[in-house]
Order: structure tokens, then C-alpha cells, then sequence
């Protein structure tokens, strides 16, 4: 499970409180895409704790969870093996 924190603070205290109740927690600054100013990256919260208890720390300190849901598994398509001949042949 993963929440995601724009203030370090926050971040930190949402890891105290679940480490504090027993589950794994660390707290890890997030690379967004585009973003260049290394203060402006947010703060990751990564733990083993149930959603129930991530999402209270989430809604007090202004953060959001970040599903992990595995992309699904697509099968392959089924291609030609060669390319389709549009016209007639000469002769």
C-alpha cells in the first residue's frame, strides 16, 4: 500500500504512527514525471498496514493513496506472418 504526502512532516508522522502499531512503514520521496525542482517531489509512504488505517492518515494529512493494482495481463495479438497483397499480380 502506498500513500502519497506533499509535506515531509506529514509523511514522516504518518510512518511513526504505523510503525507505532506494529506495521512496516518507510517514507521515500517520489519522482512525478515532468517535475523538475527536486523540492517540489512528493513523499511516498510505503507499508504493509490494512487500507482502513492508511486511509485515516491519508485524509488527516492532506495526502492520497496510489492503488498498485497490476496492470492486466493482455494476451499477444495474432498477426500475420506476412503482408496482404492489395493488388492483382501482373500477368
Amino acid at each position: 500500500m502506498r500513500a502519497i504526502f506533499f509535506d515531509e512532516d506529514d509523511a514522516r508522522e504518518a510512518v511513526g504512527r504505523l510503525v507505532a502499531q506494529g506495521f512496516e512503514a518507510s517514507a521515500e520521496r517520489e519522482r512525478l514525471s515532468g517535475e523538475d525542482d527536486d523540492e517540489g517531489h512528493p513523499w511516498a509512504v510505503v507499508t504493509d498496514a490494512p487500507e482502513l488505517l492508511v486511509e485515516l492518515a491519508v485524509d488527516e494529512f492532506d495526502g492520497w493513496l496510489d492503488s498498485e493494482a497490476p496492470a492486466p495481463v493482455v494476451p499477444p495479438l495474432d498477426l500475420p506472418a506476412a503482408p496482404k497483397r492489395i493488388k492483382k499480380p501482373l500477368g
